[in-house]
């Protein structure tokens, strides 16, 4: 009973720890498939003479009966053609490749690079795993649903800009990261969102990787390692072998 009044007496806010969370989201992409006006079995849809003869030269590449592996490639394809994968393009690719089409289904499905909705001119895709987390990717995804005034998941009034969460861009040594399309911007500020933003909707080309300076994924102090020419052939060989 004591105890239990000295806990009473004690501040309860000072035995409970701060959590950080990140903004919870609820998918906004279905796995299956739903039947709409722009996405169903009847959307138009055929190869371009020029992609046709690309997925040709491509599926040459591997032997007769394995034509499935193409596939990444054939829906690569139909996404730079139609900016998206409607289910009749998934359709058919299936039908070149001579596959079922619930292998067309498992991969589209699978990859986030595959857009089974139109996703707008500009795709941004925001990555959220930990060590964009880490470095603030919750406050550049709300820049960026701000500069580009659409909702995570959804799509600008005008069609401009769709704005996706992705988990792991793999450039995580220049973190946070931002995708557009092909198209990776590395090392974040909140002003260097609102610039690639506007510079897009100007019709410019942001340019892309690292917006902190540094080359590539260099150490952001500077070279630390490999600041002397290599040693020679031979260096700390044994006398033993040499010849």
């Amino acid at each position: 009973m004591l105890m239990l009044h000295k806990l009473r007496s004690l501040n309860v806010q000072c035995l409970l720890r701060n959590v950080s969370t990140s903004k919870q989201l609820r998918s906004e992409e279905l796995v299956v498939h739903r039947d709409g006006h722009e996405n169903n079995p009847k959307t138009p849809f055929e190869f371009s003479e020029a992609n046709l003869n690309r997925l040709c030269a491509i599926i040459q590449n591997y032997p007769e009966g394995a034509q499935r592996s193409a596939l990444g490639a054939a829906l690569d394809l139909v996404q730079r053609q139609f900016g998206w994968i409607p289910i009749s393009a998934m359709h058919k690719v299936a039908e070149i490749l001579s596959i079922p089409r619930m292998r067309v289904y498992e991969f589209a499905t699978f990859y986030s690079m595959c857009k089974r909705r139109n996703r707008g001119k500009f795709n941004v895709k925001v990555c959220v795993t930990t060590p964009c987390m880490i470095r603030g990717s919750d406050v550049i995804l709300q820049a960026v649903e701000v500069a580009t005034k659409c909702k995570t998941g959804g799509l600008s009034e005008d069609g401009t800009f769709g704005v996706d969460i992705v988990q792991c861009q793999g450039a995580c040594a220049n973190a946070p990261v931002m995708v557009v399309d092909d198209d990776y911007y590395e090392d974040l500020t909140l002003d260097n969102v609102y610039e690639i933003i506007n510079a897009l909707k100007a019709g410019c080309i942001p340019p892309q990787g690292p917006q902190s300076g540094r080359f590539c994924a260099e150490p952001c102090c500077g070279q630390a390692s490999l600041l002397e020419p290599p040693p020679a052939p031979g260096f700390k060989l044994q006398p033993a072998l040499v010849k």
